[in-house]
């Protein structure tokens, strides 16, 4: 019987597409920054959920971290308190950490958590107070300067990581779980820090050698001074990008991260448009894939995706 339904012929074809990457990511770890419009609208958020819990099924090790300043500000406005950034980073005193706390930990975390399980996957949270201290942060040292007086300014609770409690990964993502991780983060003295989920989801996946580490934006990747998607990156061509100002505002701090996880050996970074459905799993499981994919290892950069930094620039 010959298939004449495109849908379904398209379907086969992508199943076809999709068996040896599962079998060359079959029991590794996979670290997900999850936010932007993926957390947002309901129909991207189930399908998030229904595609880590396919990953799982699959043989992969998904570990979440997510982020949540739209619904930190939202909640901030609600309780009568204003909202300020220096340089991206959230002023965060006293009474607007206990708000970031509760909205990260003890609202967005649990929500992803229980939509995971309305999937058919097993997850739990991490984070904050949960399971210890799990993330062992810090207050970040070097305050910022105000562009007026070019005095220092405290900005508060914004905390940094100094180490990742791995084993709780380890034992619980092997066990079968799928970890979800809110991004703050607790001092030796119990204090609490707001931390920046790209900073942390760069660490988590330093700190357990993730064979991938991809980040959900509400941009289609790294872009080229003509707007065009940049398939391929080798981790050295980043510092040229910046310099010459085709990359700029808040694409500069994901790739900090990005780069710091490259140089701790993480495999390869995808940066990916989460405004698309199947997001994760066209950029995983297909050749050409729906983002940028940065790595420090060009064995790794075919050139099979599409248009690679190198070949636009020459």
């Amino acid at each position: 019987m010959i298939i004449t339904d495109e849908r379904l012929r398209a379907s086969a074809d992508l199943l076809t597409e999709m068996l040896p990457y599962v079998d060359k990511f079959h029991g590794k770890q996979i670290v997900v920054k999850y936010g932007g419009n993926a957390m947002v609208d309901v129909s991207l958020k189930n399908e998030f959920a229904r595609d880590v819990v396919l990953m799982k099924k699959i043989g992969m090790h998904p570990i979440i971290v997510h982020g949540g300043g739209a619904q930190i500000s939202t909640s901030i406005k609600a309780a009568g308190l204003e909202t300020h950034f220096v340089d991206g980073l959230r002023v965060t005193d006293e009474a607007t950490m206990k708000i970031v706390e509760n909205v990260l930990v003890n609202d967005v975390n649990e929500r992803i958590v229980d939509l995971i399980r309305e999937n058919g996957g097993q997850a739990f949270g991490l984070g904050g107070r949960k399971n210890g201290q799990f993330i062992h942060a810090k207050k970040i040292q070097s305050p910022l300067k105000s562009l007026r007086s070019n005095k220092p300014i405290d900005i508060g609770f914004v905390g940094e990581v100094e180490a990742i409690k791995t084993s709780l990964l380890k034992t619980n993502s092997e066990g079968g779980w799928i970890p979800v991780i809110a991004p703050v983060g607790l001092d030796e003295k119990g204090n609490s820090y707001n931390i920046n989920a790209d900073t942390v989801a760069g660490h988590v996946a330093e700190a357990i050698n993730a064979e991938k580490f991809i980040i959900l934006t509400n941009t289609h990747g790294v872009e080229d001074e003509n707007g065009e998607l940049i398939a391929e990156l080798h981790s050295d061509d980043i510092h040229g990008l910046i310099d010459t100002g085709v990359i700029s505002g808040g694409m500069i701090p994901k790739l900090d991260c990005v780069l710091h996880a490259l140089d701790c050996g993480v495999h390869s970074v995808h940066i990916i448009d989460g405004r698309l459905e199947k997001a994760i799993l066209l950029e995983i499981f297909t050749d050409k894939g729906i983002g940028t994919m940065i790595s420090a290892d060009k064995s790794i950069l075919t050139g099979h995706r599409g248009e690679s930094w190198s070949e636009k620039a020459a």
